[in-house]
């Protein structure tokens, strides 16, 4: 495999691909340039979810695709936000400010505050892959009571990290690149590659 094209328009996204691919000589490249929409989500689950964005970037670029669903479950909320991690206060627009107030409403008075963050890789050969590259990495934490710290992005400024003393929000890109829930998913994803 030489090139693969990443089911997202994130630069932030395309430059962590970017730079895990690079030692195995594989370039990547994203959709939007090639001219291909977003995929729909339908799904309940992560998993499925990566696998529409990888099986549509494949079928429409003709290359291989790499595709992650990825949000934060809080247990107390019987999983949610989950799938709908992004949207959780509608998309009209997306926003991180919206939806981490409508996560702090809804664990008003609640003691159990568990939660962790989930990412999927899906990485599809071609369109029709009977097998195609499955890399999950999860994140444990706690939701805190209010926001705190300024990196990151979506849920990180709730994120806390009882082991380290900091919320997510607080880390930089490495520290977080090598516990995250997406650096261990990838870090999977390269060594089924290096096996393939």
């Amino acid at each position: 495999m030489q090139k693969l094209v990443i089911a997202s328009n994130n630069p932030g996204k395309l430059r962590e691909f970017q730079q895990m691919l690079a030692p195995l000589g594989i370039e990547v490249l994203t959709q939007a340039p090639l001219g291909i929409s977003e995929a729909e989500e339908p799904h309940c689950t992560f998993i499925e979810n990566a696998l529409a964005k990888a099986r549509h970037v494949s079928r429409e670029s003709g290359l291989p695709a790499l595709a992650d669903d990825s949000g934060i479950c809080v247990e107390a909320l019987g999983g949610a936000p989950g799938v709908q991690s992004a949207r959780y206060a509608g998309d009209n627009p997306k926003s991180d400010m919206r939806n981490n107030e409508k996560l702090l409403h809804g664990m008003r008075g609640v003691t159990d505050r568990r939660a962790h963050y989930y990412c999927v890789l899906v990485l599809m050969r071609h369109p029709d892959d009977p097998q195609p590259i499955i890399a999950e990495g999860e994140w444990h934490g706690e939701i805190a009571l209010g926001e705190r710290g300024d990196g990151g992005f979506g849920y990180d400024p709730l994120f806390w990290l009882p082991e380290l003393g900091r919320m997510s929000a607080e880390l930089s890109h490495d520290e977080k690149h090598a516990i995250s829930h997406r650096g261990k998913a990838l870090r999977v994803l390269l060594q089924k590659l290096r096996g393939a």
